[in-house]
């Protein structure tokens, strides 16, 4: 098959090299001119684990190309992908939509003969219909059918998630476009990956659905963990014994510092939005955006509890993206730390193994070589991103480097008994200090 991708973003530059790795032929589309260039270099603009080694194969065997032809591209495409981005809108926490729209509009104009036009976007209900009605305005004789079919890539593991999916979730009521998607997807079928056939608009809200249950399931396990604080308990004990009920499950149920990224802090929004346009409550959603908010600074208020009065003092930061395996800073919340704790007069010495280029536009901080450079006469260190290095520092060696042997470790990563037996103040999330 033939597949145009609209957009090279994080969604379009996944969803692209691993459709062109099933076989299909598929053309990556960007205004952006400079990245097209990038890209056909092999230079890929963002960091996710392998993503390099599949855009490069397929290149090579001449199923994946980039261009900023969108309409060669989609006058000769079976399907085509809208995957261009959908920031929150500013005022209201809505969904932009100004991209998809415009994108609607050009492959309306570029279309030759029958496609099947998938938003991949996360897009609010009724973006579908929106989109179709674009497209038949501009071209009504044109042949053509709209579907829903949201991603569900976590940062870090987008590769292995487009390869082995839990589901796909496809939104459409034709029987022409079911088939031409079912070809699409056609190895992920014959490995009998559950496909869920809905409407457009279920799609549409199974996307912001499961992202904003997955949200409420961190901030339960984070207040979850205060109540541990204050009882004496241990959350990861608690989670586990959670996470055992199949009911339940294990994933998410790990407390640290609130949730952030790409997905889930814009969704939440943008399901708020829909809710009240629709005038139907969402106050769990609505509970969970304002806890994740006060998370955030109540993190930043912790640290500045255990390391006394910061002014002037050094702080070591170890990790800045909002989770490890990406360079993604989006609503980190080291974005709302970091900050207070300059502002508290600290200095800040900062490493993360892959966010110093976001780091660089976001904050205004020193960014060191490793962490060891990092904890090099600080006065304690803040754990703020569970990258796997940092769970095998040479204790021995960062409490010589520290000025005082003071961890605040927001994820977890440590044992207490392992730090105190080490010669540190430990303090963690929903788990009693040592040391």
């Amino acid at each position: 098959m033939r597949i145009a991708m609209i957009g090279t973003g994080y969604v379009g530059l996944v969803s692209g090299a691993c459709l062109s790795e099933f076989g299909h032929h598929v053309t990556c589309i960007d205004t952006d001119a400079e990245k097209v260039e990038q890209l056909r270099a092999g230079r890929i603009p963002i960091f996710e684990p392998g993503l390099d080694e599949v855009v490069a194969a397929n290149t090579r065997a001449g199923r994946l190309s980039f261009g900023a032809d969108l309409a060669g591209a989609v006058e000769d495409a079976d399907a085509v992908f809208i995957a261009v981005g959908t920031p929150s809108r500013r005022g209201d926490g809505h969904a932009d939509l100004t991209y998809v729209f415009h994108a609607a509009e050009e492959i309306a104009a570029a279309l030759k003969r029958y496609t099947v036009v998938i938003t991949k976007s996360t897009v609010p209900v009724g973006t579908g219909k929106k989109v179709e009605e674009i497209i038949r305005r501009i071209r009504p004789e044109a042949e053509f059918a709209v579907a829903s079919n949201p991603e569900f890539l976590r940062e870090g593991s987008a590769i292995e998630d487009f390869r082995r999916p839990d589901r796909i979730v496809v939104g459409t009521d034709s029987e022409r476009a079911r088939e031409v998607i079912k070809e699409v997807y056609r190895p992920l079928y014959l490995n009998e990956t559950p496909i869920v056939f809905t409407s457009r608009e279920t799609s549409e809200l199974i996307k912001y659905a499961s992202n904003a249950f997955l949200a409420t399931k961190i901030t339960f396990i984070n207040e979850m963990a205060d109540l541990c604080e204050k009882l004496g308990a241990d959350v990861q004990d608690v989670a586990r014994g959670m996470g055992l009920d199949g009911r339940i499950g294990a994933k998410f149920l790990h407390a640290g510092p609130g949730f952030g990224g790409s997905c889930f802090p814009k969704d939440a929004l943008a399901l708020l939005r829909t809710a009240r346009e629709a005038e139907a409550p969402a106050t769990i959603a609505e509970a969970v955006v304002a806890a994740n908010e006060s998370r955030k600074h109540a993190m930043a208020v912790r640290i500045e509890r255990h390391f006394g009065d910061v002014a002037g003092k050094t702080i070591a930061v170890l990790g800045l993206t909002f989770k490890p395996n990406t360079d993604d800073m989006r609503d980190a919340p080291s974005l709302v730390i970091v900050p207070y704790l300059q502002q508290k007069g600290a200095r800040i010495r900062a490493f993360d193994p892959e966010g110093h280029r976001e780091a660089r536009k976001l904050l205004n901080v020193e960014l060191c070589a490793n962490a060891y450079d990092a904890l090099d006469g600080a006065d304690g260190v803040v754990i703020l991103t569970e990258w796997n290095e940092f769970r095998a520092l040479d204790l021995a060696r960062a409490k010589e480097l520290l000025r005082r042997p003071l961890m605040v470790d927001l994820r977890n990563i440590y044992r207490p008994q392992q730090m105190a037996a080490a010669g540190f103040r430990y303090v963690s999330v929903g788990r009693a200090p040592v040391g």
